[in-house]
């Protein structure tokens, strides 16, 4: 028997690198895992491979979040779903923009953490989250007014689940990782003006891998983090510690 055996996680975003290496990591653990994305051929693929269940639903609907959460035994939560939206400065950024990655990276990752930890709270035996938010909440990066705000807003949803769930025996951590140098994210980190200055100023002057990530997410959800609860986790390298 595994850690996980008979605890059920579910994971959003779970058709993305992250969310896709998480839900291995946790399968693998022995975890029952609950693959959700917005629809059902974004999960299609890590559901065949791990046999993790496929839920769909929308993470601007509150409505279809529910439907999906409501009655089921769930021990952890991974918010992995999200959106980049755009690149830009405070000066050009286009507020429709910046409103849908609000909805989708605080709005919905709230709107799951309150479904689930209804749930959580009725099952009775603990728990933990996990928020997957971004070094860009950490410190300053050009173009990224409005990712790292939502993800800013994320790390406070953390905090102020911790402390009201705390009472329940549910933890909520966030983990804040560097870029992920994947196809999605090369046509902007992977210009040579971006990438190396960055990776220079990171100390480890390295991208982190999808595992990099996937695996201190696990931890967290264990029960060698018992004791680890409201904390922002940086994942990059060292470069939020200049």
């Amino acid at each position: 028997m595994t850690e996980f055996t008979d605890r059920i996680i579910l994971v959003t975003g779970a058709g993305g690198g992250i969310g896709g290496a998480t839900v291995r990591h946790l399968v693998a653990a022995g975890a029952t895992v609950l693959a959700a994305g917005r629809d059902a051929e974004s999960v299609a693929a890590i559901s065949a491979e791990t046999g993790a269940e496929p839920v769909v639903f929308d993470l601007e609907s509150e409505d279809e979040i529910r439907a999906a959460i409501e009655g089921r035994d769930i021990y952890g939560v991974v918010n992995c779903g999200g959106w980049g939206g755009e690149i830009a400065t405070p000066m050009e950024t286009d507020i429709d923009v910046f409103d849908k990655v609000m909805r989708i990276n605080a709005r919905g990752s709230l709107l799951v953490t309150k479904y689930a930890s209804r749930e959580m709270i009725r099952v009775g035996k603990g728990g933990a989250i996990v928020n997957v938010s971004s070094q860009a909440s950490l410190v300053a990066l050009t173009g990224h007014i409005s990712y790292g705000s939502s993800k800013a807003a994320l790390d406070n949803i953390t905090r102020v689940s911790a402390l009201e769930l705390g009472g329940y025996g549910i933890r909520v951590n966030s983990v804040n990782p560097t870029v992920v140098m994947t196809p999605m994210s090369a046509w902007y980190w992977g210009r040579p003006d971006i990438e190396g200055p960055f990776l220079e100023a990171m100390p480890l002057h390295k991208w982190a891998t999808e595992d990099d990530i996937a695996a201190p997410i696990v931890f967290l959800l264990g029960d060698g983090a018992g004791m680890i609860s409201g904390v922002s986790l940086p994942i990059d390298g060292g470069y939020s510690s200049r």
